[in-house]
C-alpha cells in the first residue's frame, strides 16, 4: 500500500490532479489515498514565464501532467527540448540532473521531474548571468 498523501489549500487555490482542475472556495485539506499525478497552483508555470531553456523544459512537462490529452505532443516537445538541452549545456551538474529528470518521465514520474527541474534554475542563472556582459562594464562602455 503506498503513503498516503496530505494537501492543504487556501480558498480560490488551484490544484490539478490527473488533468482536471480543481479551485476550492475555502480552506480546506485533501488526502490523497493512491497514487496520482497532481500540480500544486504555485508550481504552474505561465507560457509567457517559459524564456529560458529549463523553463521550456519544464513547461513541456507540465503539460504532460495537466493536459492527458495533449500528453503525447507535450512528451515529443519535451524529448526534443531535452535532447537540444543534453547537446548545448557543458556543466556536469546540469547534465546529470537532465539525465535523472529523463529517467523520472520515462518511469512516469513527471511530477519529480517537474521537482527535479526546478531545482536546477539556480545552476541555469548563474550559467546565463556569466554569458551576460556586467552591468557596469556595459556602463562603462556606453559612457566611453
Amino acid at each position: 500500500m503506498t503513503n498516503t498523501l496530505k494537501i492543504s489549500l487556501k480558498a480560490g487555490e488551484k490544484i490539478y490532479v490527473n488533468g482536471a482542475v480543481i479551485r476550492v472556495d475555502r480552506k480546506v485539506s485533501l488526502e490523497f489515498l493512491n497514487d496520482v499525478q497532481f500540480l500544486l497552483q504555485n508550481h504552474v508555470l505561465q507560457p509567457e514565464d517559459a524564456r529560458t531553456p529549463l523553463r521550456q523544459l519544464y513547461f513541456a512537462a507540465q503539460i504532460m501532467l495537466m493536459d492527458p490529452e495533449g500528453a503525447e505532443k507535450a512528451r515529443e516537445v519535451f524529448r526534443d527540448t531535452l535532447a537540444n538541452l543534453l547537446g548545448v549545456f557543458r556543466n556536469a551538474r546540469v547534465l546529470a540532473g537532465l539525465k535523472h529528470v529523463d529517467t523520472l518521465v520515462c518511469e512516469g514520474r513527471v511530477y519529480d521531474a517537474l521537482k527535479a527541474i526546478r531545482a536546477l534554475y539556480p545552476l541555469e542563472e548563474e550559467i546565463l548571468a556569466a554569458g551576460r556582459p556586467r552591468e557596469d562594464a556595459l556602463s562603462r562602455a556606453v559612457a566611453e
